[in-house]
């Protein structure tokens, strides 16, 4: 079947395959409601018309990443605030992975500045390209690369001194 003629995904379909992988995005960015960012992301797509159909996951992962970012903003902002910040409560699917051996890193990637910690979760989490995490993260792929190299050597000092 020649690509011009393969049929898009429905938004149910799309849905389906892309749901929890965007779950995990939004818990990797440090999201302390990754459920709600997916569905939120998933909800703008709904609403709307986007000029090309096959853009619709890349709109899905760059709402993801930047209401992930406003959700930190946010979050900051209010424990500002408040003398006395509640517990932070982890959703489930964040703590399979803690349970899952990951907690060194998971520790070392939560210290990462924000746009580093987004490059290294698009690149080897999602597995998207440097034209991909350029457009999700809205900066150059350059700055993709200095992000994610400057990221690699955070954390291999980071898990060294873990290991000492």
């Amino acid at each position: 079947m020649e690509p011009a003629t393969m049929a898009r995904p429905s938004f149910a379909e799309l849905f389906a395959a892309q749901y929890q992988p965007l779950v995990r995005l939004a818990g990797l960015l440090g999201a302390d409601d990754p459920e709600d960012i997916a569905q939120e992301a998933f909800a703008r797509l709904h609403t709307r018309r986007l000029r090309d159909d096959g853009a619709a996951l890349g709109y899905l992962r760059a709402t993801v990443c930047n209401l992930a970012r406003n959700r930190l903003r946010h979050l900051r902002l209010v424990r500002l605030r408040r003398p006395d910040p509640p517990e932070h409560v982890r959703s489930s699917e964040h703590a399979v992975i803690v349970a899952e051996e990951h907690r060194e890193l998971l520790r070392a990637l939560d210290r990462l500045p924000r746009r580093q910690r987004e490059a290294v979760v698009l690149r080897y989490w999602l597995d998207l390209s440097e034209r991909e995490i350029a457009e999700a993260m809205g900066v150059s792929p350059g700055s993709v690369k200095t992000h994610a190299s400057r990221a690699l050597a955070a954390l291999g000092k980071a898990l060294q001194e873990e290991d000492a």
